[in-house]
């Protein structure tokens, strides 16, 4: 049977304009359109799924990197120079102190510092027995310079004690004066860093974290203020006994006082400053209060020899106590908590 050839309705002949006219042009041009939009809503709703779909898997990732961070920072307890890097770019906690947090990058710079130190100087291979037993020292160590650097920050926040960029130049610049002569700047750096490990930056953020420990150590300090004020007093006597001076002042375990002779000495002895100190005076003359850089106490000076280039003086010492008191309690309380788990170590194990 022949197939009758397919006709098209009068509608769909009637639908195409036989030809192009000023009359049918807007018609012409909404037909085109509109078979352009089988091809533009469908692209829509995929690009609607790819951005659902790649704010998802942009979620997952980030999830995924933050546990990875999280193990390797408080399980595996990683001190590569990347995650160090990474916990100085955010303020990841290592531990708290009465409320404030302890940073990560201060631990693990202090802690990074032994380890080349260790590594570099001492030639300490950490994967021995030896070697992991110094490792874990330094860590308890460094976790407790972290720990208090972080009180001390909020202590001299509430008591407006501060320290400028002009007080840690002052300081620097004490450090480049040697037994051998001063030193240069870049001698000093290319020293900090082969010894310690630090760029310049690290090591003024160390030394900085120390003037204000030092400071809110002598300004909570009442009952050591109070013995030097009654030592000043003491030492300006004609020919003043130190020793008994220092019975006098009394004092028990590391609170008391004590009384030594530094024997002969280079003039530009690191002492804190009082070779220094003694230096100005004559023989027999007794200095008055001196706050070390070393942060530990008041010093009486009194001088007993000196040369050209050697000094020998005695010395009253009255110890600062308050502030590792006050970390001591802190502890007992319970207000001081950990992130990481640190291993005791029995420092008579500790190879010297």
């Amino acid at each position: 049977m022949k197939k009758l050839p397919f006709k098209k309705s009068e509608r769909a002949k009637k639908a195409v304009p036989a030809r192009i006219t000023n009359e049918t042009v807007a018609e012409h041009r909404e037909r085109i359109l509109a078979g352009g939009r089988r091809f533009k809503y469908p692209m829509q709703y995929a690009r609607h799924k790819l951005v659902f779909n790649t704010i998802i898997v942009t979620l997952v990732t980030l999830v995924l990197l933050v546990i990875v961070g999280w193990w390797q920072l408080y399980i595996v307890q990683n001190s590569s120079s990347f995650f160090y890097r990474v916990t100085r770019v955010l303020p990841l906690p290592v531990a708290s102190v009465d409320g404030e947090n302890v940073r990560y990058s201060s631990y693990l710079m202090y802690l990074n510092s032994s380890t080349h130190y260790l590594q570099q100087s001492e030639q300490v291979n950490l994967s021995s027995e030896d070697g992991k037993r110094q490792l874990d020292y330094y860590k308890r160590k460094n976790m407790d310079n972290a720990v208090a650097d972080a009180y001390a920050d909020k202590l001299a926040r509430s008591m407006n004690v501060t320290v400028s960029d002009k007080d840690v130049d002052t300081t620097v610049s004490q450090q480049l004066n040697t037994s051998n002569g001063r030193i240069s700047q870049e001698t000093y750096d290319a020293s900090t860093l082969s010894i310690l490990g630090w760029a310049p930056d690290e090591y003024r953020f160390a030394i900085k974290n120390k003037l204000i420990l030092k400071a809110v150590s002598y300004a909570i300090d009442d009952s050591a203020k109070s013995k030097a004020d009654e030592a000043a007093v003491l030492v300006k006597a004609k020919k003043p006994d130190f020793n008994k001076i220092a019975m006098k002042l009394g004092g028990q375990g590391a609170s008391k006082v004590t009384v030594g002779v530094s024997g002969m000495v280079p003039l530009t002895n690191s002492d804190g400053g009082l070779s220094a100190a003694a230096a100005g005076l004559k023989k027999g003359e007794t200095s008055g209060a001196i706050k070390t850089t070393t942060g530990d106490g008041y010093y009486f000076v009194q001088l007993l020899e000196k040369t050209d280039s050697q000094i020998n003086y005695q010395y009253i010492r009255i110890p600062l106590t308050a502030f590792d008191e006050k970390l001591a309690a802190l502890k007992k309380d319970g207000k001081i908590h950990e992130y990481i788990s640190i291993p005791a170590v029995d420092t008579q194990q500790i190879k010297k």
